[in-house]
């Protein structure tokens, strides 16, 4: 399966980030990591594409890395579309008091606009 795991900087993006290398060791995915821009995230592009690569040594996984610039949502779902990737990962979701999942605006976009499946890690 092709992977394409999106992360931000968030915590939730970086436990997406080891879910799916876990899958990928397990069943042998192939698994590209895009690491976008997140402006609620206080780490720059440059040190979340660090810590990947630092995951990545650490595993012995091997993955393509790129970063990908504007739009996080529409880029995730640009370069999932144009290369036939066959799931997008990605953090995000938090249980409300009141029960309800709420989601951050790049998971929500490429939630809405995917033509892919999505798996959503909280």
């Amino acid at each position: 399966m092709r992977t394409l795991v999106g992360i931000g900087g968030s915590d939730d993006s970086l436990r997406a980030l080891t879910v799916a290398l876990d899958r990928a060791a397990a069943a042998g995915d192939d698994v590209t990591v895009a690491v976008v821009e997140n402006p609620d995230s206080e780490l720059s592009v440059e040190a979340v594409e660090r810590r990947v690569h630092e995951d990545l040594d650490g595993r012995g996984v091997e993955a393509e890395v790129r970063v990908l610039r504007g739009h996080p949502g529409s880029r995730l779902v640009e370069v999932a579309d144009s290369e036939g990737f066959d799931r997008i990962v990605l953090g995000g979701g938090e249980t409300s008091p009141l029960g309800k999942i709420t989601i951050g605006s790049i998971a929500e976009f490429v939630l809405l606009n995917a033509n892919t499946t999505v798996t959503l890690v909280r």
